[in-house]
């Protein structure tokens, strides 16, 4: 099974690349909407955040408030961490099991699409590693164009992420995407063909039929070596 990490900072444009390679049938897990599931009312996570940081981050129907938390940790890195240390092993879970699924289903190659893949230490699990890239300056100005922000406010959330030109240097793969959609659409068709050639001996050793095929050779071989012991 090949697991191809995906990543990024906020603003860049990741989230249309994971959207294109669900077009093209490749299965993605997103961290973000596990962490989601982890901070749902009465879970684990919702308990740590809620003992961490008091009532005060939940709506009236005690839900977690997602834009109260977030101006609350993206100005104080110390209560980030605080909080990435909290959900980590909730969102680790999460996403384990949602690979488990996949790999039942017979999937050989999926997308793990984490914008902390190499701040939480997931980036030894993937392999290529995909990051999407922008200069600063349109990271700034598409994220206060999207979320309507101040240049401040949108500052302090790039600068709450490691560097993406840091980020870079670790990759595999980089996607350049200050240019235009269509600039996207044939950077992704690349790719797309890097991600989808065949597993290597070892991927295809982790997918399913790898190890049907192992478990096979082992029967196969027992067998035969209880008739050879019988000569």
């Amino acid at each position: 099974m090949r697991i191809v990490g995906l990543t990024g900072g906020i603003g860049t444009g990741k989230s249309t690349v994971s959207d294109l390679f669900k077009a093209h049938g490749i299965p993605v897990v997103d961290a973000d909407l596990v962490a989601r599931d982890v901070l749902k009312k009465g879970t684990g996570g919702w308990r740590k955040a809620v003992t961490a940081f008091g009532q005060d981050i939940l709506q009236p129907n005690g839900e977690v408030d997602r834009p109260k938390l977030g101006q609350l940790i993206f100005s104080d890195n110390a209560k980030r961490q605080l909080l990435n240390r909290l959900l980590a092993p909730y969102i680790s879970s999460g996403i384990f099991c949602e690979i488990l699924k996949l790999w039942m289903k017979g999937y050989k190659v999926i997308v793990l699409d984490v914008p902390l893949l190499f701040e939480a230490q997931m980036d030894r699990w993937t392999k290529p590693i995909i990051v999407v890239w922008v200069d600063p300056e349109t990271q700034l100005q598409r994220l206060m164009a999207r979320d309507r922000t101040s240049m401040e406010d949108a500052k302090n959330r790039i600068y709450s992420q490691m560097p993406l030109d840091l980020k870079r240097t670790q990759a595999d793969i980089v996607i350049d995407n200050c240019g235009s959609l269509e600039d996207l659409n044939e950077h992704f068709r690349k790719v797309l063909t890097q991600v989808s050639k065949p597993l290597t001996w070892t991927e295809f050793g982790l997918s399913r039929q790898g190890a049907f095929l192992a478990l096979l050779s082992i029967f196969v071989g027992v067998i035969l070596c209880r008739k050879i012991s019988k000569l």
